[in-house]
């Protein structure tokens, strides 16, 4: 049976799966995906820390897989600065950002609607305008109690696989995979920060939770932003 089709169970795969075999699952996965969809199959590099292993991990499994990077206003400098430097490295990372006019301080009185505006729509246009049946992300099922529930390969929307490559990594994992192959990271980890957003919704946290510091004091703390969960392609609501 492909990887694609896999039912495994996850928790065993988390707890049992020593380094070198889940980065050579990954690897499995990203390259049955490519081979299945080619150059509709795109990487969402949010310029986190597990976006930036599954581009790393992309990038060894065939070069020629594409991406984009949806970025918003409120991004902090460090991130808008590590953008740059991996544009400039990978031409190939499209960017994506809703410039529309916005209330004062929405991502306070109404942070879903700021997210929507912001983060969702973009990725909606980047999929739609790419062309995209299958894009893989950095989502980890250990991230947070948010994302307990996700498999590796998803059909959320109906027609739009989403791939999540490196979902039963451990947060250690991501950093020994970092270190080991120096890919280069948004300097504000070495600031104590564990889950990055934008700047008003992202915190230090001492949690156990490493998204604990999102959306700190809204009904959204340690939540999401709306594009693991909303429709990306079948928005009037005819997804699965």
């Amino acid at each position: 049976m492909r990887l694609l089709d896999n039912k495994d169970d996850l928790k065993y795969l988390v707890d049992n799966l020593n380094f070198k075999q889940k980065v050579e699952r990954s690897k499995a996965l990203i390259a049955e995906a490519y081979a299945k969809y080619g150059e509709t199959m795109v990487v969402a590099n949010s310029l986190g820390k597990d976006s930036v292993v599954v581009w790393d991990l992309v990038k060894k499994v065939n070069p020629k897989i594409k991406g984009f990077i949806v970025t918003t206003r409120f991004k902090p400098a460090a991130t808008k600065k590590f953008m740059k430097e991996v544009v400039a490295r990978y031409p190939e990372l499209k960017i994506y950002e809703n410039i529309e006019p916005i209330p004062d301080k929405l991502y306070e009185t109404d942070p879903d609607k700021c997210c929507d505006i912001l983060k969702v729509k973009p990725i909606r246009e980047a999929i739609e305008e790419l062309h995209v049946k299958c894009w893989a992300t950095g989502l980890r099922c250990t991230e947070g109690r948010t994302r307990t529930d996700f498999t590796e390969v998803e059909e959320r929307d109906k027609g739009l696989i989403k791939l999540n490559p490196i979902l039963i990594w451990k947060e250690r994992e991501v950093w020994e995979y970092l270190a080991l192959y120096q890919v280069p990271v948004n300097q504000l980890y070495a600031e104590g920060y564990r889950s990055l957003g934008c700047e008003p919704c992202t915190h230090i946290s001492n949690e156990a939770d490493e998204r604990a510091g999102r959306w700190i004091g809204t009904s959204k703390c340690g939540g999401e932003c709306g594009i693991h969960t909303r429709p990306l392609k079948n928005v009037e609501g005819d997804g699965i």
